[in-house]
Parts: C-alpha cells; structure tokens; sequence
C-alpha cells in the first residue's frame, strides 16, 4: 500500500502522481467521507486527462460520461445514494467495467460485488488540520 499527505494546494502533484503510477489500471475505486475530496480530486484527475466536459458528481444520475482528449472516453459514478446493488446492475454498470475505459467510481463499497479482479482502491482521509492522506491500494487478482 501506497500512503502520502497533501493539501489542497498539492491537488496538480497528487493527479500527475496517480496518473503516472496507476495510469495502467482502468476502474479506480474512490472511498472516504462525505466532504473528504473524492469528487475534488477526481476533477484534478479529469483535467490532467484533458477532459473537455464539465465534471460534477453524478449523485443523482449515478454516472457521468466525459470526453477525453486523452483517453477518448472515461466514466465517473457516484453510488452515494443507491439503496441496493441492483440499481447499479439496472444502469448496466458491469458493461462499464469491462468496456476498456476508465472508471472512477464514488462509494464503490455500496457495489462491491461488482468490482473486477484488477483495480486501485484510493482511500481519502480527511485530517484535522485540513490536509488529506491517501492510501493507495493495487489489486489484480490475476498477478
């Protein structure tokens, strides 16, 4: 596991860091507290990849797609608010899995049975003096 502290100014150095170090892996599992900067720092990440939409949280959509000049097309999902996995399995969230593009996925516990085999889970942990820490995690279960 991968662990390191930074504030809101450090937001450019910490979306080049996971682009660069976890570009490779596709879904990217976002978990934290409300208000800990999962949204925040997903932005950053989707400015860095050159996406031409304006990102928001989906929460009531569930998903959000943007265009990439980068990387074509990439997906962020907010599952805040879903009641049962079944709502995620209705919007057809496995195909967006598999689809080859990049997810990055709010509240990804509330899904958990959908997660593939190879994945990075980033933990944001909101800290008393208003920094963050992050905690890194690779899975690939086929390595």
């Amino acid at each position: 596991m991968t662990e390191f502290h930074f504030g809101i100014d450090d937001l450019d150095k910490v979306a080049e860091e996971l682009i660069s170090n976890f570009g490779d892996y596709k879904i990217w599992l976002f978990e934290g507290d409300l208000g800990a900067g999962k949204t925040t720092l997903i932005k950053k990440i989707c400015e860095k990849l050159e996406v031409e939409d304006q990102v928001s949280s989906p929460t009531f959509a569930l998903v959000n797609e943007y265009a990439s000049k980068i990387e074509n097309t990439i997906y962020h999902f907010d599952f805040y608010r879903i009641k049962h996995e079944s709502e995620a399995f209705d919007i057809g969230f496995d195909e967006y899995l598999y689809s080859g593009y990049r997810c990055l996925i709010e509240w990804p516990e509330l899904v958990a049975s959908f997660w593939p085999e190879k994945y990075i889970h980033i933990k944001i942990i909101a800290n008393l003096d208003d920094s963050r820490t992050i905690e890194i995690g690779r899975h690939d279960e086929t390595a």
